[in-house]
């Protein structure tokens, strides 16, 4: 008889997101006369960039010649990519990164999911609450201890280090789902927190292109001693329109070792080792495309969609602000922190824009107890609809 993973019987019945889409579509059978509009689930709108589609068709072209014809490529990706990425994401704000420090994949999401595989069941894991449902219910599917931060409004939701101990920290920053950001002290705070603790900081930096204000910091390693403790994940899913095509990295320094039995081994080489077992790595084609991003043409249209998705942020948090609404972030992020007004909590607030207004959020209640009372809502639609559903809930609630 083989025996299920009992771990999942912890987890909530369906990820946040499918319970969503769930929701969205019965609604959508019921009313098929209704326009629904989406600032829920964080997937683009915007085409891929002309620089990336450019590249990638040169690369199907060259998968249809002998002499050009490429199979498995390098479990750790392309150095065309690792060098491209090293230069135009670390060496060119000052951060030493480099090319063998950089792991390709096929997106953020995966990479954090994962990365628990390379540590022990025993490590005592550190979430922030609100979080991004993955952090969580990943380890919980280990079979890790877990322990949460509040990030509080009074705080501008930052999470502060605790007094408690643990092994392994899992950050934030642009943040998902509130758009806070960690500045230089704070995250200098968070780097001697993991040095006294022995821990190793899992630092998200999916929407560091989101970032507007001077003196917030781009990567973790722009602090002093972060490459001793701490790993990095980044993704072109936002950035450059990537959700459908897949592809992001890690960053795991040279400086970073984990320990067991009293021997050190290096956390870059053990995870070159799980993805060599498990993964074949990332298409060709794909990061081909990726390279793009790159080059002149790439930075400049990149530069573009994000100018595009900011507006988008602007138009919902401005809209919301004028209208008597509360709510934070995308000022640095493309998410909008909204508190649930009436005193509805958040699924009910979910169901009612649903009903009275045929917009999509996400319930905040999705990203832990302390998102109770919040919603979150994105700037990935056109600029149309975002005016649009800013005006309908501004006549839900009028």
């Amino acid at each position: 008889m083989a025996f299920f993973n009992a771990n999942y019987q912890k987890l909530s019945e369906n990820y946040l997101f499918a319970t969503i889409e769930q929701k969205v579509q019965a609604y959508k059978a019921a009313h098929p006369e209704k326009k629904v509009i989406s600032l829920g689930i964080g997937d683009v709108t915007l085409p891929l960039p002309k620089a990336c589609l450019d590249a990638m068709h040169i690369a199907v072209d060259e998968m249809g010649k002998a002499e050009t014809f490429r199979g498995y490529g390098p479990y750790e990706g392309y150095e065309f990519l690792r060098k491209a990425i090293a230069e135009g994401d670390f060496r060119s704000r000052g951060v030493d990164i480099a090319a063998d420090e950089i792991f390709v994949s096929d997106g953020a999401k995966s990479d954090t999911g994962n990365i628990g595989d390379i540590f022990a069941k025993e490590n005592v894991v550190a979430i922030t609450d609100p979080v991004y449902p993955v952090y969580l219910d990943t380890n919980v599917m280990a079979g890790r201890e877990v322990k949460v931060i509040p990030c509080r409004e009074e705080n501008g939701f930052a999470p502060v280090p605790p007094e408690f101990h643990a092994d392994i920290v899992y950050l934030c920053s642009p943040n998902n789902p509130t758009g806070s950001v960690l500045n230089k002290k704070q995250l200098e705070a968070w780097v001697d927190y993991a040095k006294k603790n022995n821990a190793v900081i899992l630092y998200d930096a999916a929407y560091e292109r989101f970032i507007t204000e001077e003196g917030v910091p781009h990567s973790i390693f722009e602090i002093k001693g972060a490459k001793e403790c701490a790993i990095e994940f980044r993704s072109f899913s936002k950035t450059a329109g990537f959700t459908g095509t897949r592809c992001g990295y890690v960053v795991i320094p040279k400086e970073l070792m984990l320990t067991a039995n009293g021997e050190k081994v290096s956390a870059a080489s053990l995870w070159m080792r799980h993805q060599s077992t498990k993964y074949n790595g990332t298409s060709y084609i794909i990061q081909r495309g990726a390279a793009g991003i790159y080059t002149p043409e790439g930075r400049g249209e990149v530069e573009k969609l994000i100018a595009a998705y900011h507006k988008n942020a602007s138009i919902i948090r401005e809209g919301l602000l004028a209208a008597g609404f509360s709510c934070s972030g995308g000022v640095n992020a493309p998410y909008i922190w909204m508190k649930c007004p009436q005193g509805l909590s958040s699924w009910a607030l979910f169901d009612n824009l649903l009903e009275k207004a045929s917009v999509v959020g996400t319930p905040g209640a999705g990203f832990g107890k302390m998102g109770e009372g919040y919603f979150r809502l994105t700037s990935f639609g056109s600029t149309e609809d975002t005016v649009e559903a800013v005006e309908r809930i501004k006549k839900a609630f009028a």
